[in-house]
């Protein structure tokens, strides 16, 4: 049987890439998202060229460009002398490398950019805002919806994120992603606003004891700072973000370089957001079910790859779900993509330990051989093209990682 309409909960970046690869294939499908608009979740968005060649394909990249920024290079620095550890080529070195560029773009503007090509490629009533889900049927492909109607289809795709109410429908109860024991700030700085940092275009990252700050160029004009300060702890953490004691971020990088404190100070601090990663499941389908991106992978954002992953599951189950029946799909679905998503979960996770060590740590000459290499020893990731039937095995050692707080 072919897939004649498929019903998706959640319109972030996976569920939207989701419905445009479906529509532009002939296929029917709705998406239902519980916000009444499309609005700004997170302040930005890093895409590699992994998942912007996909967006290319799909119709959408031109108008990406025209409101990103590409990143001049990236770099490592030592987050209190401010010396470069490690710099990799940006811009037109790394579009010419991989065949697609890599972006800073705000995310309402990536949002909204998909919304459109959705609504474009599948119709305006195929896009239910306002319309939150409150279970799920697996077995006969339904969501069920808050206001006591329902959505049926020949599959049901769970795309609603970390906190995904259908992971537990495949998965059971208490399989939700693990606190890292590191948590984070964020902030948006005019560039004009930093007058002491270096590489102001590129995306870097600044490695220290027990914290680090990573930042990128982004907009139209690239003149905006898009930054994540991380900080180890708290040891426990319940609940979404929540707001910290005034002054916690910058004591936090006491000592550091003065470019870091600078922006730190330069906007007013936010709430303090737990940094959350998905134990791996051992099942992503149940029945007529499927889970994408962040609810079934949510890994740590060291890498930049929790967008990029979650296209690329779009792109694998869309390419899927019009070669074959849905019984065959979705069991072909997580052969697929499982060992790849792992495989770069794990390397997040173990980067946030990197980024972290004592300056007298054991590790710190692999971390700063690690940081040198990091562009050629990952060409696997940015190489990669989920439009093609694909393991996406990592041609690297798997790197596991506790539950519990990041250590090294």
């Amino acid at each position: 049987m072919e897939t004649t309409r498929v019903v998706v909960a959640g319109a972030g970046i996976g569920g939207l890439t989701l419905g445009i690869a479906l529509a532009r294939a002939g296929v029917a499908v709705d998406l239902y998202e519980r916000a009444d608009e499309l609005r700004e979740v997170g302040a930005a968005v890093a895409l590699s060229a992994n998942g912007s060649r996909q967006l290319y394909r799909l119709g959408v990249g031109e108008a990406l460009d025209a409101v990103s920024t590409q990143p001049t290079e990236l770099i490592y620095r030592d987050g209190r002398t401010g010396a470069r550890i490690a710099a990799h080529p940006g811009g037109a070195s790394y579009r010419a490398r991989y065949g697609a560029p890599y972006w800073g773009v705000h995310r309402v503007d990536l949002q909204q950019t998909l919304a459109a090509a959705f609504v474009a490629a599948a119709g305006a009533g195929h896009l239910h805002l306002g319309r939150a889900v409150a279970g799920v049927d697996a077995e006969r492909g339904a969501l069920l919806l808050a206001d006591g109607t329902e959505a049926v289809g020949d599959v049901v795709v769970g795309a609603d994120g970390v906190r995904s109410l259908l992971r537990d429908a495949v998965t059971g109860p208490g399989t939700g992603p693990t606190y890292s024991g590191t948590s984070g700030f964020r902030g948006l700085v005019p560039i004009d606003a930093l007058p002491s940092l270096p590489d102001p275009r590129a995306i870097q990252f600044w490695a220290g004891p027990d914290a680090h700050l990573l930042h990128y160029a982004l907009g139209r004009d690239d003149d905006t700072v898009n930054f994540l300060a991380v900080l180890c702890g708290p040891q426990t953490w319940e609940g979404p973000q929540r707001d910290a004691p005034a002054g916690e971020l910058l004591e936090g990088f006491a000592g550091w370089h003065p470019a870091v404190r600078e922006m730190l100070a330069a906007v007013p601090q936010s709430a303090r957001w737990p940094l959350l990663a998905q134990e791996p499941l051992t099942r992503w389908t149940r029945g007529r079910l499927a889970l994408l991106g962040d609810a079934c992978h949510a890994m740590l954002p060291h890498h930049g790859q929790g967008a990029n992953q979650a296209i690329e599951d779009a792109v694998a189950l869309a390419r899927l779900l019009t070669e074959h029946d849905p019984d065959t799909a979705l069991a072909a679905y997580p052969r697929e993509r499982r060992a790849r998503t792992r495989a770069i979960a794990a390397s997040a996770w173990d980067t946030g330990t990197l980024l972290h060590l004592d300056d007298d740590h054991p590790r710190i000459a692999e971390r700063d051989k690690r940081f040198a290499g990091y562009l050629p020893d990952n060409g696997w990731v940015h190489d990669h093209d989920a439009a093609t039937p694909s393991t996406g095995r990592a041609p690297l050692r798997s790197v596991s990682h506790p539950r519990g707080a990041l250590s090294a």
